[in-house]
């Protein structure tokens, strides 16, 4: 996690202002950070593209044979924390274990593994996700759907993009429950014209604490909500309240957006990708850019 003021390069030498897809620029006077936000830049998080063996896939296939393959490995996987064969980072935010960004190609996946005592969320960022596990349940889901389970007591599945020319990117998110030895669940919330409304430019709950007073789509075993915004070009979104004693995690999904920083203070941007860890008592204003932006936010107790 860095509190980012200049971006080095890996030998320490300052880099140069980074371009944008968009156009927009961003440089080393941008990266300004305030009391209650810190940037966790794209360049921080681990990569990872693992074997395709290891989770029961073909070899990958050849430049020639690459037909709407958007990476060279079957799977490009971006840790925020710890996870697998990466220890050299945070072990975690809050309650929030793990949060991976994966890209998998098409005819590719994670063949069944088993999960126990953990909350785990799937938001659908592209892509088509079929799910199925060990209760019997079987679903394929698209952008803006939502996935959990409850693994408590053991639960396995799988997951797969079985669509033959189309690229599949997911977040997945783990969250400690509460208790342990929960009765295993799943469920989801589908990413339908509804969903899609809801989110455009404004904050949209997708996820709230089964014990909490807010019925969200989807209810997991922690006090840790989740909401997502999907803004247009340059438009902004409704002040997010985020309370004393309160922490968030955001996740930028698409595009580029300006946090407005302390009072007096400058803009933060994040890109595609870039994530910035919040602390309460915050008003969170954003700005989408110039193409618009995506955003996740994953919000708990601190």
């Amino acid at each position: 996690i860095l509190e980012v003021t200049q971006q080095l390069s890996s030998n320490g030498t300052p880099r140069e202002p980074m371009i944008c897809c968009s156009g927009v620029t961003r440089s080393a006077k941008d990266e300004q950070t305030s009391t209650n936000i810190k940037v966790v830049p794209e360049e921080a998080l681990f990569k990872s593209e693992p074997e395709p063996h290891w989770f029961g896939n073909e070899p990958n296939p050849t430049p020639g044979q690459r037909d709407g393959w958007s990476n060279k490995n079957w799977l490009k996987s971006r840790f925020h924390f710890n996870f697998a064969e990466y220890s050299h980072g945070p072990s975690s935010f809050g309650v929030l274990r793990v949060m991976n960004d994966d890209l998998v190609q098409p005819m590719r996946g994670f063949g069944s593994h088993p999960h126990r005592d953990m909350e785990i969320v799937t938001f659908i960022v592209d892509g088509q996700l079929t799910h199925k596990d060990s209760t019997g349940t079987e679903e394929t889901i698209g952008r803006g759907s939502i996935q959990f389970m409850t693994a408590g007591t053991g639960i396995r599945h799988s997951e797969h993009n079985l669509q033959p020319r189309t690229p599949l990117r997911f977040v997945q998110m783990w969250v400690v429950p509460r208790r342990r030895g929960l009765r295993p669940n799943y469920g989801s919330m589908l990413g339908d014209e509804m969903a899609a409304a809801s989110r455009r430019d404004h904050w949209a709950q997708v996820v709230s604490d089964v014990e909490g007073p807010v019925p969200a789509p989807v209810q997991i075993n922690q006090d840790c909500s989740m909401f997502v915004a999907e803004l247009s070009p340059n438009a902004s979104a409704p002040s997010f309240d985020l309370q004393d004693g309160r922490q968030a995690y955001m996740l930028c999904l698409e595009g580029t957006v300006w946090i407005r920083g302390d009072e007096g203070g400058k803009h933060i941007l994040l890109r595609r990708h870039d994530a910035a860890e919040l602390t309460g008592g915050l008003a969170l204003d954003l700005l989408a850019g110039p193409e618009g932006t995506f955003a996740l936010l994953v919000e708990m107790s601190r």
